[in-house]
Order: structure tokens, then C-alpha cells, then sequence
């Protein structure tokens, strides 16, 4: 099988156009969403559409749980709840429906795929650090041979055994038997390692090989959208900076 697999779009349609595009190219067998397609962008509902046509399956994102009413986000910051409560507002009702019915995790032979950490799925823990990654090493036999994760917006690499777990700084690897992985794929629509472009990952279940992929969109219009739709400013800005 042979998975293009993205993340983390959060509303923002003109990166996810030429993410589906670009995944098109790898003439991947199965696009799998990781959650996350609304909060603070300005088009909640184009990318629902897109992703409810193209990806074979999605799982929920913790701002897809706060939009859904799955969950209380009354502690994020007020620009963020602004965001999420002008997209529950303006969400067709199939898309709010889609999204109340999305999963938590979803397993696909030796291969799991979830929003944040694969432990206490709903409480969406942080991996993006490698002290975050060797909490795992205690639950290594019950952990698939690869978990892609989203949520940091970071593109990671995380090789786990029983005893510990190391960061590996490849773009493209091929897993080894006898280790396990978790592989945050990025965001799409709003990443945070300093590069403003898109990033999607593929992986190859016969050949075990991965490789993040970063493409270039039209960044002015996805932040000229954000301010037209009276969102936080700095949402556009974080577009540009890559943070």
C-alpha cells in the first residue's frame, strides 16, 4: 500500500489544493487525512469538501473535536476560540455532521494512524520532542511498527525501542524491523519549523520507505483571506514566518 498522508490543514485552502496535486503525482493508493482541516484559517468549509472527496479516511483533530462539540476548548487563546467558533457557525451541516463522526485512531495492518500521541488519544498529547517519544518505550509491544501522528506541525522522526527512544534528522528513511516509529507528517496548512512551505509525507508498506515532501503555495492569499474573514492578523502573518 502506498499512503500519502497530510495533516494539520487548518482551514486553509489554497495549501491544501496544491498539497492533494502534488500527492496526485506520487500516484499514491490511498490518501489518509491525520485531522485538524478547520481552525484559524478562513476556509473551513472548501477544505472539508476537499478532504471528504479525496481522503480515504480522516481522523479527528483536536480542533475538528472543538468544532464538533467533542470537546471543551474554553482554555485556548480568545484569536483561536474566535476561529473555532466562527467556523462552527459557518460549516454547512454535512461537513459538521462529517466532522462529529470522525475517529479518535484508525489501524491499518502494522501501521496506526492518529492526531497526536497514539496514548490517551483524546487528551491529544504533544510528540515533538525526543524526552515526549521514549515515554513510549514502556508501551513498545503494544505500539504498531509505524504511528503517524499530526498536531505539532513539525516534521519528526522518531525511532523507539524497549529501551529508548532517538530523533532521526533523515527527510526520506526506510524503518527497520525490530524498531518502532512515530512520524509527525507536518502541517499543510500552517507549519512551524521555519519553512512556510506545505509539507506531506508518503510511505510505501512493501518497501517500508518514507519521505516528508514540502511544497510552495500562494501564501498572500491564503493571509489576505484571514483578515477579510476579521480572524487574528497574526494567523496571516504566522503563514509567512513558518511558525
Amino acid at each position: 500500500m502506498h499512503y500519502g498522508i497530510f495533516s494539520d490543514t487548518h482551514a486553509n485552502v489554497e495549501a491544501l489544493k496544491v498539497v492533494l496535486d502534488n500527492i496526485d503525482r506520487k500516484h499514491v493508493d490511498r490518501y489518509v487525512c491525520l485531522g485538524d482541516t478547520v481552525g484559524y484559517g478562513a476556509s473551513p468549509n472548501e477544505c472539508c469538501d476537499l478532504v471528504r472527496k479525496k481522503a480515504a479516511f480522516t481522523i479527528m483533530g483536536n480542533h475538528d473535536a472543538a468544532v464538533a462539540g467533542r470537546m471543551d476548548y474554553s482554555y485556548y487563546y480568545e484569536a483561536a476560540r474566535q476561529a473555532l467558533d466562527w467556523h462552527a457557525s459557518i460549516l454547512s451541516e454535512d461537513n459538521m455532521k462529517w466532522l462529529q463522526s470522525l475517529v479518535y485512531v484508525r489501524t491499518e495492518g502494522p501501521v496506526m494512524f492518529c492526531h497526536g500521541s497514539p496514548l490517551n488519544l483524546e487528551e491529544f498529547e504533544y510528540i515533538f520532542a525526543v524526552e515526549q517519544a521514549r515515554e513510549l518505550c514502556a508501551h513498545f509491544a503494544a505500539l504498531s511498527h509505524v504511528t503517524f501522528i499530526g498536531h505539532s506541525h513539525l516534521c519528526k522522526v522518531f525511532e523507539i525501542s524497549p529501551e529508548d527512544a532517538v530523533e532521526v534528522e533523515e527527510t526520506s528513511l526506510t524503518l527497520k524491523e525490530g524498531k518502532k516509529y512515530i512520524i509527525s507528517v507536518g502541517s499543510v496548512g500552517q507549519p512551524r519549523d521555519y519553512d512556510p512551505r506545505s509539507c506531506f509525507v508518503t510511505y510505501d508498506t512493501e518497501t517500508r520507505s518514507f519521505g516528508f515532501n514540502r511544497v510552495e503555495y500562494d501564501i498572500e492569499t491564503a493571509a489576505r483571506k484571514i483578515l477579510e474573514a476579521d480572524l487574528s492578523p497574526n494567523f496571516g502573518h504566522r503563514l509567512r514566518v513558518g511558525v
